[in-house]
């Protein structure tokens, strides 16, 4: 009897430390599965929507073999950083931010702050002179813990030489129907060329101001930043935490499934009792038996 007790009470404890340890070794596994789920959502949203375009200008030399002639190019290029970082000490990341922005001399075009205290977000869009982009960029990267770098150069030359042969045909569009204008003709005709004339000096409005982006006074590199505060960092949980997070779910859930145990083999046990009072079980056993 002794024996019985003593196996039992060791097959609990087995149990015990087997789910004990199933609950402590799950504990792990949830922070690298939450903490790869955040990395998944970050990198989603990371980004946001700035509309403004900053256009820079490089002029190199190229050699041409053919002729061994070189030759100047300008080249116009847009060049765009975006960067998220995590930081546990939120205002004082800002504020340093900030100063390096000042110390650029760098201008804030686009500023978003959102969330409570614990969970804030700032996105600022900065233009900074393209020659102080590289010296921003890793300025920045010293700011809280860097989650997200990307760095893309777009060559914009063939955009810029269309827009500025799009302007020529229609200033010489225009300088045409003035021209036409001036030689007369029905009243009607000359409303119509009027219009057409408004319309064109609209869209060579609208020309210059696109073009007016591309200006060197207007030179600016674009980098995107967002500085996402984030109060605990799963790492930094203690083993002593998990441990006793552990125990108090094991022993919990442990005596449930104990009592499930215990009410079950009751229910049973009464089941059985009842049909051999009542003469049920040998019928029902003889039944069994002859479906067999």
């Amino acid at each position: 009897m002794m024996n019985k007790f003593k196996k039992g009470v060791f097959v609990l404890i087995i149990g015990f430390f087997a789910l004990f340890s199933f609950r402590l070794i799950y504990g792990y596994l949830a922070t690298s599965e939450n903490s790869f789920i955040d990395n998944v959502q970050n990198s989603i949203d990371n980004t946001f929507e700035f509309s403004r375009k900053n256009y820079a200008s490089e002029k190199f030399k190229v050699e041409r073999k053919a002729d061994n002639q070189s030759y100047s190019v300008d080249q116009k290029y847009e060049k765009v950083a975006s960067l998220h970082t995590k930081t546990v000490t939120f205002e004082q990341d800002e504020k340093k931010l900030r100063e390096i922005i000042e110390q650029f001399k760098a201008l804030i075009q686009f500023e978003q702050n959102y969330g409570l205290k614990g969970s804030r977000r700032l996105n600022l869009a900065i233009g900074v002179a393209p020659e102080l982009f590289d010296n921003l960029v890793e300025e920045i990267k010293k700011i809280g813990t860097i989650s997200s770098l990307h760095i893309n150069k777009s060559d914009k030359t063939n955009e810029y030489k269309d827009l500025n042969a799009k302007r020529v045909s229609l200033e010489k569009a225009r300088d045409s129907l003035i021209t036409l204008k001036g030689k007369g003709g029905a009243v009607n005709e000359l409303i119509n060329l009027e219009d057409r004339i408004l319309a064109i000096e609209t869209e060579i409005q609208a020309m210059g101001v696109k073009l007016g982006e591309y200006d060197q006074e207007n030179e600016f590199c674009t980098v995107k930043f967002g500085l996402e505060e984030k109060l605990s960092n799963t790492k930094d949980i203690s083993f002593m935490h998990r441990v006793k997070v552990a125990l108090e779910w094991t022993i919990k859930y442990y005596l449930l499934l104990l009592a499930i145990c215990f009410v079950g083999s009751s229910v049973v046990l009464v089941s059985i009792s009842l049909l051999e009072k009542l003469n049920l079980f040998p019928m029902l056993v003889n039944n069994l038996k002859k479906q067999e």
